[in-house]
């Protein structure tokens, strides 16, 4: 297990060199400090925190300041704790490079989900809608409340009902590392990933074991067909 800290910057399409296409995710990676080990001996368990992002120092609480100056870098933004099998080996000072996963490593990935706000349960729960009829007097409601009678003091715990909706932690399983570039700083994947653009996300190793191997096909060299 292993995992890094980026910021999801959009979506696009890249190539194959058979011309298959790939609409991808780009995920920005600049290099993860890591600023605190976490041991079982001291803390109960095994972790990195990282450092994403840098600061000015003056915009920084002393807290966070220490921690950071400590691991020898620049005040950092934001502070994650990354958990894996593969991360004990790191120390406070270390680089986490996006050329930690390949082309056709399966990762999954992290983020916030777009808030929607207070939503109705049509919207949020996708119940079907009432009849459309003149006098139906039903049309977006949030249904029967009935328990025939084994809550009756009471709304039974688990009602679809209005709310707010997204703006909650979501992950989105195996999907596939399309091209990763360490020098830029940035990984292609698969698919869409959960959250809105420039929000932070965690790229980590499957939890869920695969069946067989997930093919992704060279990328055309975009920089050599720019030049063209």
């Amino acid at each position: 297990m292993k995992a890094i800290l980026g910021r999801k910057m959009g979506m696009t399409q890249v190539f194959a060199d058979d011309g298959t296409m790939y609409a991808v995710t780009v995920v920005e990676v600049l290099p993860n400090v890591v600023t605190q080990v976490k041991t079982v001996e001291k803390d109960g368990y095994v972790a990195v925190q990282v450092g994403y992002e840098d600061k000015k120092e003056t915009r920084t609480n002393k807290p966070i300041k220490g921690i950071d100056l400590k691991a020898g870098t620049a005040c950092k933004y934001h502070h994650r704790e990354l958990k894996g099998d593969e991360m004990a080996s790191y120390k406070v000072g270390d680089l986490l490079t996006a050329d930690m996963f390949k082309a056709g490593d399966v990762v999954d990935v992290i983020g916030t989900s777009k808030g929607r706000g207070y939503a109705g349960t049509i919207k949020r729960w996708h119940h079907t809608i009432g009849p459309k009829g003149h006098g139906s007097g039903y049309h977006r409601g949030q249904g029967s409340f009935a328990n025939n009678g084994r809550y009756n003091h009471g709304v039974m715990p688990g009602k679809h009902m209005s709310g707010h909706m997204g703006n909650k932690s979501a992950t989105v399983l195996n999907l596939v590392v399309v091209e990763s570039n360490a020098e830029k700083g940035y990984l292609l994947i698969k698919g869409g990933v959960p959250g809105s653009k420039k929000s932070l996300v965690t790229v980590r190793s499957p939890i869920k074991t695969q069946k067989g191997t997930p093919v992704v096909k060279a990328i055309i060299n975009r920089s050599a067909a720019e030049a063209k």
